[in-house]
């Protein structure tokens, strides 16, 4: 039990177990709208405990894999990724919701092939930093194979549309290439390039210009009941709660006010039951956990694994990036995306995935220990 951080493992069982509390808090209401009438009260609840089991059984397995063998196989996972983004494209095999094509089902179940984009993703950066990459001399010449990876990737995820996920791997992309060594400079002018691109896809696109209006003013009455519905109905959960909340299945808002509850805005659900000093919490764990993974890659590159030391960097910008932009939507500080809050949101191919970067972060600390203790990693 020494041989890993344990204080990270129950930092991820506390948001885990959390979460599950939150989802079927937020979701055992849902029967009752019509729309919903054929799922149980339990039906979200039993389903996120499947893929609880399912992500831990993978995490369990993820972390007897050796950093080696996650550098090896990254190209081949990446390639993986890609096919996966195509084939959820594919009319009969992708499923659609909500009118966006991200799902391929796998008999009752259903994945998004972004969340494992994203741990392709970050394998691939890294392993290229360590690989090919020379950030002083030749830097777009080293730089282009990976930008074009990224924007490939990019392309098939807005085709769904998924532009919260495209962002969430660019940020990625963005921090192993600065944890990897690019000097500021440079990273300064390729952050100004991916800002530029991502506001030209919102000024050539209608309802992602309305979301940004409805942003600015959710609470017109043009606004408040069409793109400014889910942010209003947010903040009036959250400001129901005041500092202690409502108490554990006491929201009002999640009785079919409050759209995706139980997905991109259970924050609010926890602002309204649990209130500030509840959000105060779950900020405060992310804050921690991500902290520690990024402590982990530096002991890590310190001890000159650079590849398993930018991988756990990777996951804790990860992690640290998609909280922040969750919690940013339901507080009211950013405009609404479709992201999850990892590891607590109603999600499974979300959560398996978070479960197995995790569990790669801890094999990067046991094999720092192995290291530190005189043994060699295998």
């Amino acid at each position: 039990m020494t041989g890993f951080d344990q204080p990270l493992v129950w930092v991820t069982v506390a948001l885990l177990a959390w979460g599950l509390v939150m989802v079927y808090s937020a979701s055992i209401a849902m029967p009752d709208n019509p729309r919903f009438a054929k799922y149980t009260h339990t039906y979200f609840l039993t389903r996120h405990v499947m893929w609880l089991i399912v992500a831990f059984v993978a995490a369990l397995l993820a972390f007897q894999i050796p950093l080696k063998t996650w550098e090896q196989a990254a190209p081949w996972l990446f390639v993986v990724s890609l096919v996966l983004l195509v084939a959820v494209l594919i009319p009969h095999v992708g499923k659609v919701v909500y009118g966006a094509r991200r799902w391929i089902a796998l008999g009752p179940l259903g994945f998004q092939p972004s969340e494992i984009a994203k741990f392709a993703v970050l394998l691939y950066a890294a392993d290229y930093m360590v690989r090919k990459m020379d950030v002083k001399e030749r830097f777009f010449r080293a730089v282009a194979p990976m930008g074009v990876a990224v924007a490939v990737v990019g392309l098939l995820l807005l085709a769904e549309p998924d532009m919260g996920a495209f962002m969430v791997i660019a940020v990625i992309a963005m921090g192993i290439l600065f944890l990897g060594g690019v000097n500021v400079r440079m990273f300064l002018l390729i952050a100004t390039v991916l800002v530029v691109a991502f506001g030209v896809m919102i000024a050539l696109s209608d309802w992602r210009r309305e979301r940004i209006f409805a942003y600015l003013d959710p609470w017109s009455e043009k606004n408040a009941l069409a793109k400014g519905y889910q942010l209003t109905h947010s903040l009036i959960a959250i400001g129901r709660g005041e500092i202690f909340g409502v108490g554990l299945g006491g929201s009002v808002e999640k009785l079919h006010w409050l759209p995706e509850a139980h997905t991109d805005f259970l924050l609010a659900v926890i602002g309204e039951e649990f209130g500030l000093v509840g959000v105060l919490c779950v900020i405060g764990l992310f804050l921690w956990l991500t902290r520690r993974m990024m402590h982990i890659g530096r002991q890590a590159i310190a001890l000159d694994r650079v590849f398993a030391g930018l991988v756990a960097q990777g996951v804790a910008v990860w992690m640290g990036f998609q909280a922040f932009i969750n919690m940013g939507v339901n507080l009211g500080a950013l405009p609404t995306k479709g992201l999850t809050l990892p590891l607590m949101s109603y999600g499974g191919s979300a959560i398996l995935v978070n479960l197995i970067a995790i569990a790669v972060v801890l094999r990067v600390d046991f094999e720092n220990r192995q290291m530190m203790h005189g043994g060699r990693t295998r």
